[in-house]
């Protein structure tokens, strides 16, 4: 099976939880399936433009991207952070290549249309899974960071989120993982909802439930089942163990998002 994670937040953070992860990933491709994982970093990207005396700005929860902070994020996100998820995955034994959405043309960028303008921020606007198919063949790990390659040659920051479902959905992958800070999607009780359709989202948000950095997740989720990817789970970074059981077993940890 095809297995699509993405991850970000806290776990790039923790070294034990990326121990925890890495070797979750090894177990599933030990066991004969395919995962890619693709990543973000806006907590490392933020902390490393302090250090440079830049100041991060935010407009709906998109960053502020001009040409100077576009090239930290390639630093940072393409750099440091994923080489770290590479070396983590090498600890467990498991072969990994780390890239870039642009790296073999595997995701073209348009220029994101917003006002005020946001800079070089950009969404998805073709897809080439190719290049992860060819090292899934090898038996290694696509290791990809949330960086695209405009038709213009610019690079542009993308939502590591909606690159996860355009990576899930090119691959037509079996499943989407979403690693994240929180422990699911809360309900109007503020506990987690075990099993989440897309028709009750519109009125969750409407009543303010859900708010914030979860929006862009489940446009994500929705895009990805929409396009044909099987099973979509939010899911605790802390949880990362039981992702060899996700299709075998019944878990109970985060969120499961469906069409209906």
């Amino acid at each position: 099976m095809k297995y699509v994670v993405k991850l970000g937040g806290a776990a790039l953070e923790k070294p034990e939880l990326l121990h925890a992860i890495g070797k979750a990933i090894a177990e599933l491709v030990a066991d004969g399936h395919q995962v890619a994982i693709v990543h973000g970093g806006g907590v490392q990207l933020t902390k490393t433009l302090q250090a440079l005396g830049k100041k991060s700005e935010f407009i709906s929860g998109l960053r502020v991207t001009d040409a100077e902070t576009r090239d930290a994020a390639l630093m940072v996100l393409a750099g440091r952070v994923n080489k770290s998820l590479v070396a983590s995955l090498g600890q467990q034994g498991q072969a990994a290549v780390g890239i870039c959405g642009g790296d073999g043309h595997v995701f073209r960028a348009r220029k994101k249309k917003t006002t005020p303008d946001l800079g070089f921020v950009g969404e998805i606007a073709a897809t080439d899974p190719r290049w992860l198919e060819a090292i899934w063949k090898m038996g290694a790990v696509p290791v990809i960071s949330s960086i695209a390659l405009g038709f213009d040659g610019e690079y542009y920051n993308i939502n590591a989120d909606e690159m996860a479902s355009a990576a899930a959905a090119a691959t037509k992958a079996d499943a989407l993982i979403f690693l994240t800070d929180v422990p699911g999607v809360k309900g109007a009780d503020g506990q987690v909802m075990r099993w989440l359709s897309l028709k009750e989202i519109p009125q969750l948000e409407k009543q303010a439930v859900i708010s914030g950095g979860m929006l862009p997740k489940l446009n994500a989720c929705r895009d990805a089942l929409l396009a044909g990817v099987k099973r979509v789970r939010i899911l605790p970074a802390e949880a990362a163990k039981v992702l060899p059981d996700l299709i075998s077993s019944r878990v109970n940890d985060g969120t499961e998002v469906m069409v209906a």
